[in-house]
């Protein structure tokens, strides 16, 4: 943009103008939060709903049933669905949630047979966790024993040993796990013998919320899904099946459609960040037109007075862009915000390439709106910058 010995120049000019200058940061440093805020909850929406090629999960549903609550189907389902062409497992799961309505605060307990959760299974459960506390045979041992979510404990905080309650169900943690798998970050996975006989309703033992199924062939996702509602078409519990991500997006509905709104409230902040250096901006260069024309009269050219007045801009954003996007990574990575709905959630997460993309952002809207004033300065006659009051 400019030669680096001219960037001491440039940082003067701010410097000259405190009070505007650190209100013009810390206003660029608000709406940027806000921006980073809501593409951190796009980034949710996007991991927990958009499959990806390699996807081989499917989920086996009571028909037109949402809350888990309503969702009952009969364990012994389980043999049938394994019986169809290109499924490699099929695990039965108990679900009982506290809150089905959209919540920032749910405990979801998945209830799965023990043998599910060896490692190396068919079902691959365990396959992609990272145990940060306790262990999968710390589980075994108690029936009453849980393991929970990154995210939930975190959350609540829990540690290995407590023991908590939720929609009148009593457990203590057993282990603490770190998973790829945006279902896995908030839950807690308990023996389904014991979520069947504790829970006070949901149909006792023999009764499942859904089917979590594997298949061979993500491209058969689609046919094997239908082989398995066919079976069970004329039976009094019918089932739908959809691939894992459909089925949060149905489920979810709700909160991506709010997810989506924000996405205006976003481009609000980058107009508001384009408003605020503007102004700052065009004040800066209205205060000191005489200067220019005295860096004209020195042999500065009018384009490099140009640059200088965009660098300016470039810089506010940076600063401001820099400020706001670190504070909202901060408060999104300690808060472990996730948005729950009928006992499925998405997370709210964020990774370093989003402050990079913000600085980027800040930057680009920062060179835009000096863009304008720097136009009108490298333009303007020495003379009539002499004349100017």
């Amino acid at each position: 943009m400019i030669a680096p010995r001219l960037i001491p120049v440039v940082l003067k000019q701010l410097v000259r103008h405190r009070v505007r200058s650190v209100l013009t940061v810390a206003g660029v440093g608000v709406a940027m939060f806000l921006f980073i805020a809501v593409q951190t909850l796009q980034q949710g929406v996007k991991d927990a709903t958009e499959a990806a090629a390699g996807d081989t999960t499917m989920v086996v549903y009571r028909e037109n049933r949402f809350c888990p609550a309503t969702s009952r189907l009969p364990q012994y389902y389980v043999d049938r669905i394994r019986s169809v062409p290109g499924v490699v497992s099929a695990v039965p799961v108990k679900i009982i949630v506290n809150n089905c309505r959209a919540s920032l605060d749910v405990i979801t307990y998945r209830g799965v047979p023990a043998e599910e959760m060896a490692v190396g299974s068919a079902s691959g459960w365990t396959g992609k966790w990272q145990f940060l506390s306790g262990s999968l045979d710390e589980w075994r041992k108690r029936s009453d024993s849980a393991i929970v979510g990154e995210t939930l404990a975190v959350r609540r905080g829990f540690k290995v040993g407590q023991s908590f309650d939720s929609s009148g169900v009593t457990v203590t943690v057993a282990g603490i796990i770190r998973s790829p798998e945006p279902q896995d970050q908030n839950v807690a996975y308990v023996h389904l013998d014991f979520l069947q006989q504790s829970a006070g309703k949901g149909g006792g033992l023999g009764s499942v919320t859904q089917f979590t199924v594997r298949v061979d062939d993500p491209s058969r996702m689609q046919a094997i899904g239908l082989a398995i509602d066919e079976k069970f078409k004329t039976q009094a519990e019918p089932t739908t099946t959809r691939p894992e991500k459909a089925f949060v997006a149905q489920a979810g509905a709700d909160i991506i459609e709010i997810v989506r709104f924000t996405r205006w409230l976003g481009w609000g902040c980058l107009g508001a960040v384009l408003a605020l250096v503007a102004n700052a901006i065009v004040l800066s260069v209205q205060d000191r037109i005489r200067e220019h024309a005295v860096l004209q009269t020195l042999g500065f050219r009018s384009g490099l007075i140009a640059r200088m007045i965009v660098s300016e801009g470039m810089l506010i954003g940076l600063v401001g862009g820099a400020i706001g996007t670190l504070l909202a990574l901060a408060v999104v990575h300690f808060g472990r915000f996730s948005l729950s709905q009928d006992g499925l959630s998405i997370s709210v997460s964020a990774d370093w390439s989003v402050f990079i993309r913000g600085l980027l952002i800040s930057a680009g809207v920062g060179v835009v709106a000096g863009l304008v004033p720097a136009l009108r300065a490298g333009r303007r006659e020495i003379a009539s910058c002499f004349r100017a009051v």
